[in-house]
């Protein structure tokens, strides 16, 4: 087999540039962990310079041609294959509770949901990079008061520092996809646990995002807030105008309401 055809319903377009592969594989820094995991490598432009690094890469792809590819050209990777659908598969059959960092050219079409399978797996994960959609890259990494700041950019930055590092145009794939792409960078922050309830604050992040237009004191009616701390002036403004740092103090003030 020497080719594997993109198939539009897995989201492919494979990346045919080999010096932004190699410039994807060197976005991670290799510190506090020894093992990758590429998520559809499909035929393995990137696999072949994360197999150059000093770590051991583990690939996971759905496409059963894609891994007949990856088994035939890649010895390296022997034992190392998953051939199963990331969003699913619980990836600590594998890594057992270990570190492991995170990479790859992901499907446009899943990539929002695999940075939320990240945030669940953010113990484990001290570093996370890749080529999404430009406009969900920029998403991700956006600051407060931007048009595109949403729940993305905040449950994310609220764990990792997000960079933005460079744009790929659309002739580099094949087949060429509609939009240009962006790869970013997430490494964790060295103190990456709230000092508020996790669970609590994902739920104030995506129920005020939800009516992003509405100021938060009407957006967050559900949490039957009490009458005096509605009158907190954090209420009278719209998600998108609080930081990150903002929203935790937000929801540290709706967990001390519900004592």
């Amino acid at each position: 087999m020497n080719q594997v055809k993109a198939k539009k319903h897995l989201g492919q377009h494979f990346l045919t540039d080999e010096s932004i592969a190699k410039d994807i594989a060197d976005t991670l820094n290799l510190e506090g962990y020894d093992n990758v995991l590429e998520i559809g490598p499909g035929m393995g432009v990137l696999t072949k310079y994360l197999l150059e690094r000093p770590t051991t890469t583990y690939v996971i792809e759905i496409d059963t041609e894609s891994v007949e590819y990856l088994n035939t050209h890649y010895p390296k990777l022997e034992g190392k294959i998953i051939s199963k659908d990331f969003l699913k598969y619980n990836i600590n059959e594998i890594f057992e509770g270990k570190p492991f960092a995170i990479t790859g050219n992901f499907p446009y079409n899943i990539s929002s949901q695999i940075v939320f399978k990240c945030l669940e797996l953010r113990e484990q994960v001290p570093e996370f990079s890749g080529m999404f959609q430009k406009e969900v890259a920029e998403r991700i990494c956006s600051k407060k008061g931007s048009k595109v700041y949403g729940i993305l950019s905040v449950l994310v930055q609220a764990f990792y520092e997000a960079e933005y590092l460079f744009t790929v145009h659309e002739h580099v794939f094949n087949p060429p996809p509609k939009v240009k792409s962006g790869v970013l960078r997430l490494r964790r922050k060295s103190d990456f646990h709230l000092p508020c309830s996790e669970k609590l604050f994902f739920s104030v992040v995506k129920t005020g995002f939800q009516q992003r237009r509405k100021t938060l004191r009407n957006s967050l009616k559900s949490f039957n807030l009490s009458d005096n701390l509605k009158e907190d002036t954090i209420f009278d403004l719209r998600p998108e105008q609080l930081t990150v740092e903002q929203f935790i103090e937000l929801t540290q003030k709706i967990e001390a309401n519900a004592v």
